[in-house]
């Protein structure tokens, strides 16, 4: 259960941790995470016998989002890896993505809460956009997840 408390914790101190059935590793330090939502879906439900003129709402099934992680361009091909895996049909590409919110206060290792990404596999990957036009910009890769269920605690 996060840990409460009346100020809201800052986005920026987290981890991301990959446990993929294969046994690979992914090595990353991502500089966003979105998308973790799950999404309920209701039926309109009335009875012939009820006495307000008006459905109930009866939830049905429940449905997590998509993650999106990016992450500057570090020269490893793990991510596509993965993702390569999971193209050639590999059962064994399953992981659980695991994302540790830790507290502002760096000095103390303190996980404030804790999303949980079950059997998440990549559903997309994007290389960097690369331009001419120099800049300081870094050259960014995303990958896309999926995953059967998102817990939170």
């Amino acid at each position: 259960m996060p840990k409460e408390r009346f100020d809201p914790y800052g986005p920026f101190n987290y981890k991301v941790l990959f446990t993929i059935a294969s046994g690979d590793t992914i090595h990353a330090g991502f500089s966003e995470v979105s998308g973790l939502n799950t999404e309920i879906t209701y039926a309109d439900y009335r009875e012939g016998t009820e006495d307000k003129n008006r459905p109930r709402k009866i939830p049905l099934t429940y449905k997590s989002g998509e993650v999106t992680l990016k992450r500057g361009l570090i020269g490893r091909e793990d991510l596509f890896k993965w993702t390569d895996a999971v193209r050639k049909g590999s059962q064994a590409a399953k992981a659980t993505v695991t994302i540790h919110l830790y507290s502002e206060d760096r000095s103390k290792e303190e996980v404030v809460a804790t999303w949980s990404l079950e059997n998440a596999r990549p559903s997309k990957w994007t290389g960097p956009t690369l331009t001419a036009a120099g800049g300081s910009d870094v050259a960014m890769e995303e990958l896309t997840l999926v995953c059967d269920d998102i817990s939170y605690e």
